[in-house]
């Protein structure tokens, strides 16, 4: 007597009940997918509460560490005023840092316009200036200018923008290509592979051929020919991941479905009389969970990696977006003199791919049936 729908379907929600009840009980599978969690939350809300737009530039600030003090730095007041006074045509002379704010004169060898008071407005050191007084012949002018306070807790990097902007803003694409790129490569790899070992015979060979031809095709090639036909974009590297990471799947679902169809459960199932699509949900479907879920939590970071080499060669994300990958590049090149424009992306990168992999082992170990 075969077994009823409603069995199965308690059946699988004992399983699914089980695995939420070890996961549950597990202190590092919660420590993991609370990293996760907060990583995710930081990448999705940070860049609107950092206080900087992740593509600004701030030209007075190229390159500095990391600090949790406010910016200007007493000593930096001065060559920005300087820098100031040069692009201005006049000299910066009696200048008096005085709290929030900065008061000087301004001198020239020639009456000095009121117009080059926009200067300061523009720059990242100093807000609008207010006009105090002028002499009469108009070469000198008394002026006061506030202190933009900026705050740049991860530093900033070569070219001037706010480097915690722009690695939680990356996050936002390397963790959002990782997770589509696997779920497209689990949706075509575990009907594939499953079908492919469930079947057997003429059918899985065929099915495996396809497999081992797609195999052979270059993918720096495959990805380049994209890019030619179709442009950079990230759509073209979601379809040259998804086109890739789907064959690894098939072939491990495959190889797990030849296995578990060996069975003498599965070989009981079949001699009652149930069809290939009861035996695929009851017994191959649930014994692939652990596997599957395990090697899908692994390739998330792949995609990542994958991405950050296509980066690299310049056939993935292109400026003014960015990934971690991107970031990751650009501190590489600049690791002698800045150091933290690689451990500060690295770091997420790291902290992400690390709770990945743990929360992957704890999750085949909750969803292993022979547990």
């Amino acid at each position: 007597m075969s077994p009823s729908p409603s069995g199965l379907a308690f059946a699988e929600a004992s399983l699914l009940a089980r695995a939420r009840r070890r996961l549950l009980g597990d202190g590092l599978a919660r420590a993991c997918a609370a990293l996760l969690a907060v990583v995710a939350l930081a990448c999705l809300l940070g860049p609107f509460v950092t206080g900087h737009p992740y593509d600004r530039l701030y030209y007075d600030y190229p390159g500095v560490p990391p600090s949790l003090a406010l910016y200007p730095k007493p000593e930096a007041v001065g060559p920005a005023l300087d820098r100031l006074a040069l692009r201005m045509r006049v000299r910066a002379e009696d200048v008096a840092v005085t709290g929030e704010a900065v008061r000087l004169t301004l001198a020239s060898d020639r009456p000095i316009d009121d117009r080059v008071l926009t200067f300061f407005s523009r720059s990242d050191t100093f807000g609008e200036a207010r006009l105090l007084g002028r002499s009469e012949d108009g070469r000198r002018l008394t002026v006061e200018a506030p202190l933009r306070a900026l705050r740049f807790l991860a530093g900033t990097d070569a070219l001037g923008r706010d480097l915690l902007t722009r690695t939680l803003t990356a996050g936002r694409l390397s963790l959002a290509l990782g997770l589509m790129a696997t779920a497209v490569a689990l949706g075509i790899g575990v009907v594939y592979g499953a079908l492919a070992g469930t079947l057997g015979g003429r059918v899985d060979a065929a099915m495996m051929r396809l497999v081992d031809i797609l195999y052979s095709l270059p993918f720096v090639f495959f990805v380049i020919m994209l890019v030619v036909f179709f442009g950079r974009s990230v759509a073209l590297i979601f379809v040259a991941v998804g086109a890739v990471e789907w064959l690894d799947m098939a072939r491990i679902v495959r190889a797990e479905a030849q296995a578990i169809r060996r069975r003498d459960y599965v070989r009981a199932a079949e001699a009652l009389g149930l069809s290939t699509g009861a035996i695929l949900r009851r017994h191959v479907v649930p014994n692939l969970l652990g596997p599957v879920v395990a090697f899908a939590a692994l390739m998330v970071p792949r995609v990542i990696l994958l991405e950050s080499f296509l980066s690299f060669l310049g056939l993935g994300v292109q400026e003014p977006a960015t990934s971690w990958g991107v970031l990751i590049a650009d501190g590489a090149r600049s690791l002698e003199t800045a150091p933290w424009m690689l451990i500060v992306p690295a770091s997420f990168l790291v902290a992400s791919l690390l709770a990945l992999t743990l929360l992957g082992e704890r999750l085949r170990d909750a969803l292993d049936v022979r547990g």
